[in-house]
């Protein structure tokens, strides 16, 4: 009877935990020369709604930011199609396992790797809490969480990938 108790507990312990799964994201400003200086973190944390991530950042400009999760494991420059360094280009496109190449929104049936857009205060700080239905920890591991200089429409048009521009902070999820 003991060790049915036993392995009884013992299953409901990581069962729980596996649903918990949780990751701090260290975020970093990021431009054509590489990482810079730590702005913040992002908790990243499984729940029955989806994906929460709670963002905790300063030094962001004032408005709002495109926020998606990219393919690679990297926020380190490199050389765009037009020859020159670009910021955090090693993190590659979007996350998009499903190779929709669509761009519809964190509950769209496009790529999976939109966010809900952040908002930067006038104190350039962001905090906040977004969801992502469609991810769970597991998927973002070993990939990059990445800012945008603009906003996000949730689109490919009038610009591609929502408008939100170059990537101007990143955090590799380990």
């Amino acid at each position: 009877m003991k060790k049915t108790l036993f392995f009884a507990a013992a299953l409901m312990f990581f069962a729980g935990a596996a649903f918990a799964d949780k990751v701090s994201v260290d975020i970093y400003a990021v431009n054509a020369d590489g990482m810079g200086k730590k702005l913040g973190t992002v908790v990243a944390e499984d729940s029955d709604k989806g994906l929460v991530l709670k963002v905790n950042i300063k030094g962001i400009p004032t408005g709002q930011h495109g926020f998606h999760v990219h393919a690679n494991p990297s926020c380190e420059p490199a050389m765009g199609t037009d020859g020159k360094m670009s910021a955090a280009l090693s993190a590659g496109g979007h996350y998009d396992p499903d190779n929709t190449g669509k761009h519809l929104g964190p509950e769209g049936q496009g790529h999976k790797g939109d966010l809900p857009y952040l908002t930067s205060d006038k104190n350039r700080k962001i905090k906040e809490t977004v969801i992502a239905p469609r991810l769970t920890v597991a998927e973002i591991k070993g990939r990059s969480l990445m800012i945008h200089a603009g906003g996000d429409n949730y689109s490919d048009d009038p610009q591609p990938l929502g408008g939100g521009g170059v990537r101007i902070a990143c955090g590799v999820v380990k």
